[in-house]
């Protein structure tokens, strides 16, 4: 039978109010969150976490935009309690020493988002340590980053890890043949087989969770296309990539936005461990969050355990 105009109305009025936004998340009172990056998706993130009441620490390796993202959301929420931490994920001395002093100022974490990201510089760069930039910075930091905050995290009641994957992730591969990119370097490649590093990280935190009774919800989460810095801070602002963000903006949702997925994986009781979120619509491009479909490539358990054992020899971390 055709719907009535009126009956059209009423579905789509029912179905926009189950659409999950910043507003459902729950009070984060007595909570603590890390969340890597000082703008775009992890100011956005630090901003809603403020409003529902966590203490907040934005982590970041340039202390000026670290101090600019804490006064915008103080501005924002008066007397949030946030602060800014110098962290270089590029560096992994600079991760082990963040993790040192969290461990001695404070007695847990309940959230880490593994947020902050290089994204296609055009040529081939190294972190401190050796790594390609994108593989380094997106995923081998946040690696480390995880391992050296395990120890907070496991004295939290409901402990949350929520790992920023990206679309690119569904043409990664990860070569392990050539993972640092020095035998040949295309910049969207390496940056989609980075994401999907991450994605396979956060499912596999969640089975070596599980084995070892961590308690961890490790959740993965992606912005779909959001507008951040992150293009032009990257690619630069005369490429292709640049291009497209500035003269097809509307395709490109605002950061707000773009971090829902996080923020619900983050926070909503709805959310599971070892599932991904998006954006519902175009393609997972934009809209609000919900379950996203996971690449064939990152369901392969055996590559994922094989990357676990190959990042913990190359970070020389543990998760013991």
């Amino acid at each position: 039978m055709t719907e009535s105009l009126f009956e059209v109305k009423t579905r789509l009025k029912n179905q926009a109010m189950t659409l999950w936004t910043a507003s459902h998340i729950p009070s984060q009172r007595g909570r603590t969150a890390v969340v890597t990056g000082t703008g775009g998706l992890g100011l956005e993130s630090a901003l809603a976490l403020a409003r529902a009441g966590a203490d907040v620490i934005i982590a970041g390796r340039n202390r000026f935009k670290g101090q600019d993202a804490v006064a915008q959301v103080r501005a924002s929420v008066p007397g949030a309690n946030l602060c800014f931490e110098e962290l270089d994920l590029a560096n992994l001395e600079s991760v082990e020493a963040f993790g040192s002093r969290r461990r001695a100022r404070q007695g847990s974490v309940d959230i880490l988002i593994n947020n902050a990201a290089v994204m296609a510089p055009p040529q081939r760069r190294t972190t401190d340590d050796g790594f390609e930039l994108q593989f380094g910075t997106n995923y081998l930091g946040h690696f480390a980053l995880t391992a050296h905050l395990l120890p907070l995290l496991r004295k939290s009641q409901s402990p949350r890890v929520v790992t920023l994957s990206s679309i690119a992730a569904r043409a990664g591969t990860v070569n392990f043949d050539d993972l640092q990119a020095e035998r040949g370097y295309k910049p969207m490649p390496v940056y989609g087989q980075s994401k999907l590093a991450c994605l396979m990280f956060a499912l596999e935190l969640q089975r070596q969770s599980d084995a070892a009774g961590w308690g961890l919800a490790s959740v993965a989460a992606h912005p779909g296309i959001a507008r951040t810095d992150l293009i032009p801070n990257g690619a630069g602002a005369g490429s292709a990539s640049a291009f497209l963000r500035t003269f097809l903006w509307f395709l490109f949702q605002p950061a707000a936005q773009g971090a829902l997925p996080t923020l619900y994986a983050a926070t909503s009781p709805m959310a599971k461990g070892g599932a991904y979120y998006g954006p519902d619509r175009m393609g997972e491009m934009r809209g609000h969050p919900a379950p996203a479909k996971v690449p064939a490539q990152a369901l392969d358990a055996a590559a994922a355990e094989r990357l676990w054992k190959v990042s913990r020899q190359l970070t020389g971390v543990t998760f013991e």
